[in-house]
């Protein structure tokens, strides 16, 4: 029998830890040894069967084995998909362990009522907080706080940092090409750069040998 860990892997690499210790200490508890670690970027929106966990799942695990998540919301993002899973598990004899929770799931009523609670406070939760962002955003607006990102040209930019170095550069005849190089900007940057400063240089121009 085999014992997997699913971690859904987030840009936020501290959640990803919490997750691992979270599993890894409940392992050791209930004595789940030799845990076999599945990573998963995929989002939480979509379907587990397209995702790792849907593989694990219905692809490598066989009967007897174990499979633990950090938490519930790791499972799915919605109660309906939470139970689609532990019902998939308990016809193929599959062992799920909520590690946050510190639950085990099996095919019996109270494990799917425990499971649906769990999921739908998740749900609802999730919820809550794009209704609060939502609101606060809404204020901000009714405020008259400008949201997103401001228009028009920015007052200071990356290169004005280098404004000397630019001009100087210019005046001993180097390329715009290479002042861009020497800068770490791409070329169009610094083309940009020059227009808005309104700073009038010669094109480049390519040496030819006869």
């Amino acid at each position: 029998m085999a014992n997997y860990a699913y971690l859904r892997v987030s840009t936020d690499q501290q959640d990803v830890n919490n997750q691992r210790h979270g599993i890894l200490e409940y392992a050791n508890k209930m004595g789940l040894a030799g845990l076999q670690f599945v990573e998963d970027t995929s989002s939480g929106k979509t379907n587990w069967k397209e995702r790792k966990s849907g593989g694990l799942l219905q692809q490598t695990m066989l009967p007897g084995d174990t499979i633990i998540f950090a938490e519930v919301s790791r499972m799915a993002r919605s109660v309906l998909q939470v139970l689609e899973i532990l019902e998939y598990a308990a016809k193929n004899n599959f062992q799920v362990h909520i590690a946050k929770q510190n639950m085990k799931f099996d095919d019996s009523l109270n494990s799917k009522i425990t499971a649906t609670v769990l999921g739908l406070a998740a749900e609802i939760e999730r919820e809550f907080i794009s209704a609060r962002t939502k609101e606060a955003l809404a204020k901000r607006k009714a405020e008259g706080v400008i949201l997103g990102r401001p228009k028009g040209k920015a007052e200071t930019v990356k290169l004005d940092a280098h404004e000397k170095d630019i001009r100087r550069y210019l005046k001993l005849g180097i390329s715009k090409r290479s002042i861009a190089k020497l800068v770490d900007c791409s070329p169009s940057t610094l083309y940009e750069w020059l227009d808005r400063h309104k700073i009038r240089v010669k094109p480049d121009t390519k040496k030819t040998t006869p």
